[in-house]
């Protein structure tokens, strides 16, 4: 017969290095209008996965689509602003 071994101790000594670093944490917050933009994207795709998409769920989509390219755009745009150092010359 064997024994299972719990392995706690392996895996908890660790646990300190498993929580993201601030930096971590603020790169998901700063991302989280594209996130959400994309959820929202889904669910209106979701929604027509059983049936055709009507007039209305086409509309939904569209905008969502926009919606989520428009947040790509400004998480982008913010990027690409804050790597920029100095003006024009």
């Amino acid at each position: 017969m064997e024994h299972i071994v719990t392995v706690r101790d392996a895996v908890t000594a660790f646990a300190d290095y498993l929580e993201p670093t601030n930096a971590e944490l603020d790169a998901i917050e700063q991302e989280m209008p594209v996130i959400l933009a994309d959820v929202d994207l889904l669910d209106a795709h979701i929604a027509t996965l059983d049936r055709g998409p009507s007039e209305l769920d086409e509309r939904r989509i569209r905008r969502a689509r926009r919606r989520a390219l428009a947040a790509r755009v400004t998480l982008v745009n913010r990027a690409a602003g804050a790597s920029v150092s100095g003006g024009a010359a």
